[in-house]
């Protein structure tokens, strides 16, 4: 059986060469693309099972690409990997911010890179597992989260979340009433992802606040500690 299809988006012909001999190493299936424009024309005939995609692109830049991939429901679940020259921390919270998976700034280790990959597909693949069913359905007040359907719904009306957002809110929501640190976040939902940095679990909460609009009241700050999910009373 084939690997999974990765879509390398870099407008460097030298780092396109490089990832895609990596990858094709390890058995991953490759198509490359040179400008945001081709990345976005790519995932129109043939949906990737990851995106690794260079942030500072003609035409069409990554930031502005990730933004229209995660807001369209059709590729909102594809996991980004960022690639940054900068290495800018204002840079990778604003992707995080857009719904990226994780990022790597440049110059890369290729094992490091490869490590990310396999890491971020497997968390994909974990996420995408039927739970037990105690756990398919959680239901609280107007909010509904399923985990069959892998969706999540407010007032009956359908919220579209990332694969990371949908399992930060279901965890939180699987404990209510019990507090998590960033830590513990880290650990639980983007499993044994080690390069993901504490300060990606706050722009996360923020952003899936942003989507459940009157029902971010249900995810509680703790001041000091993390976060909890709210019990019903």
């Amino acid at each position: 059986m084939s690997k999974e299809k990765i879509l390398v988006v870099d407008d460097e012909k030298d780092i396109i060469e490089l990832l895609q001999y990596n990858l094709e190493k390890e058995g991953y299936r490759i198509s490359c693309a040179y400008s945001g424009e081709e990345c976005l024309e790519n995932v129109k005939t043939e949906l990737p099972d990851l995106i690794l995609l260079d942030l500072m692109l003609p035409e069409i830049d990554g930031l502005d690409v990730c933004k229209f991939l995660k807001n369209y429901p059709q590729t909102s679940h594809i996991p980004i990997i960022m690639l940054t020259a900068k290495g800018e921390e204002t840079d990778i919270v604003l992707g995080l911010e857009l719904g990226a998976d994780d990022y790597i700034a440049k110059p890369f280790k290729i094992r490091e890179l490869l490590a990310r990959v396999k890491t971020v597909l497997r968390r994909t693949k974990i996420n995408i597992l039927p739970l037990s069913k105690e756990k398919d359905m959680i239901k609280f007040k107007d909010l509904v989260i399923d985990s069959t359907k892998h969706q999540v719904t407010l007032k009956n009306l359908p919220l579209n979340l990332t694969s990371t957002e949908f399992n930060l809110l279901k965890f939180l929501a699987s404990h209510p009433g019990k507090v998590f640190t960033r830590e513990q976040l880290l650990d639980q939902v983007w499993s044994e992802n080690s390069f993901i940095v504490d300060r990606a679990v706050d722009v996360h909460i923020r952003r899936l606040r942003q989507k459940l609009l009157s029902a971010s009241e249900y995810i509680i700050t703790v001041r000091g500690v993390g976060y909890r999910f709210k019990e019903e009373i």
